[in-house]
């Protein structure tokens, strides 16, 4: 992925360089990498490795879906702080993990620790299976979902 991020600096480099233009613009460089983007799109078999932008959009879509489960569980949070009667019971489960490398599961854990409401508290010696805390475990339904949602993308990105 980075050798191909790379050859495509390098040819809108060559792209600019090459214009007839007596002062280098941005967007020369832009077009360059863009036309850069389409020649290794039609030469990434040639790598032996997938189109890196293919990884670079899982990765927004990752984030986008790390943002949106902030702010839906944001939401709850707020609205479970904000009512009369305290209604929670906040709790502990085991959830396994179909995660195999050191980065998938510290990702995970480190996204889940940062989604409010839930806080990862171990996870075992092989990797596969996690301790969390649940501040509603009534809830932890809408907090199974967002695990698959999060492995699945971690998945997408680095598989």
């Amino acid at each position: 992925m980075l050798g191909q991020f790379i050859v495509n600096l390098f040819i809108a480099l060559l792209w600019l360089l090459l214009s007839d233009e007596d002062v280098p613009q941005l967007t020369t460089f832009f077009t360059g990498f863009v036309v850069g983007i389409g020649i290794l799109y039609i030469m990434h078999r040639f790598f032996g490795t997938k189109f890196y932008l293919r990884r670079v959009l899982k990765i927004i879509a990752l984030m986008l879906i790390f943002i949106r489960e902030i702010l839906s569980s944001s939401y709850v949070i707020m609205k479970q702080i904000l009512t009369p009667k305290l209604k929670i019971t906040p709790g502990i489960f085991k959830y396994e993990t179909k995660l195999k490398g050191d980065w998938e599961i510290t990702t995970l854990a480190l996204l889940l620790t940062l989604t409010p409401g839930s806080v990862v508290m171990e996870v075992s010696e092989d990797g596969d299976v996690f301790y969390i805390h649940a501040m509603d475990l009534e809830d932890s339904h809408a907090l199974l979902r967002s695990l698959d949602k999060f492995e699945r993308a971690i998945m997408e990105v680095s598989r």
